[in-house]
């Protein structure tokens, strides 16, 4: 009982953050998109959690994203002229949800379980704790965009977003390559228990999450002169993303497992010894 009240009191404080930034922007519209996020998370529950399934749970989180997107862009459709910052950032986004949900979804059909959610799915109030924590990751990350998106002149094209959009296109091709890579090594039967060390693999221990962080730090910078005020505190995505996947999920899990499997071996030792966990060490490789 006591268990169940801390879920529903971590999903509150979940909606609360997404949305009481939402009001920061002074934007109706952003507030509705917001709490739209949450709402779809909120009905896809009820099937996931009656089939006990979590096979379409990155799915929905990736849909979303281009809801938001949608229903904050598409307004200013009708508009006499195209911005084509906004046309960029939004695309941007889309493009990168799409990419990340179809990866996840194909992976998941193929493995036939997602491990993280082994001892979440059976508990009502825990499940539903994650699908509201995945409306408040698609809200803060999305916020910065969706409100230069909204914003009077829509977004500025600047050396900001030049600057910008080169970060994003640098992370996404980071996630991508590692996300292939590390595909292509779990197909070969050879490795078979086995981890990766090759490719940007031999830089990081995660180089797909360090694409993820930098591709929304691309995302923020993009979208910086279109802010003001309270709207400043939208950027609060790459951090966000930064706390989310190095202390709550993706890292932390993924390092737990990895000491498991292969913690006694020193090879395995030497390489968490030699790599660092997120940032690469690009210098490293000749020595």
């Amino acid at each position: 009982m006591k268990q169940s009240i801390q879920n529903l009191i971590f999903s509150l404080i979940g909606l609360s953050i997404g949305y009481g930034i939402s009001l920061l922007t002074g934007l109706p519209i952003i507030q509705e998109a917001v709490l739209g996020a949450f709402i779809i998370q909120w009905i896809a529950f009820i099937p996931a959690y009656l089939g006990q399934t979590e096979k379409f749970y990155d799915l929905i989180g990736s849909a979303t994203y281009v809801f938001v997107i949608g229903y904050v862009y598409f307004p200013n459709w009708s508009a006499p002229s195209v911005n084509w910052g906004s046309l960029v950032l939004a695309s941007f986004i889309v493009l990168w949800a799409a990419r990340l949900g179809t990866f996840l979804f194909v992976r998941i059909k193929k493995n036939k379980v997602d491990k993280r959610f082994a001892s979440i799915k059976p508990s009502p109030t825990r499940f539903f704790m994650a699908w509201t924590l995945q409306g408040t990751w698609v809200s803060l990350c999305a916020m910065c965009a969706l409100t230069a998106i909204a914003s009077d002149q829509g977004v500025v094209i600047n050396p900001f977003f030049y600057t910008g959009g080169l970060v994003f296109i640098t992370g996404f091709a980071l996630e991508i390559i590692a996300d292939r890579q590390k595909s292509t090594f779990r197909e070969n039967p050879n490795n078979k228990d086995q981890f990766i060390q090759h490719g940007l693999w031999s830089y990081s221990r995660h180089p797909n999450y360090f694409g993820e962080i930098t591709l929304w730090t691309g995302i923020s910078i993009m979208s910086f002169s279109s802010l003001s005020g309270g709207q400043y505190l939208t950027l609060i995505s790459p951090v966000f993303t930064y706390v989310l996947l190095v202390y709550i999920s993706g890292v932390r899990i993924l390092e737990e497992t990895g000491l498991e499997k292969w913690g006694h071996l020193s090879a395995y030792q030497a390489y968490v010894r030699k790599t660092p966990a997120l940032f690469p060490a690009w210098y490293k490789k000749n020595k």
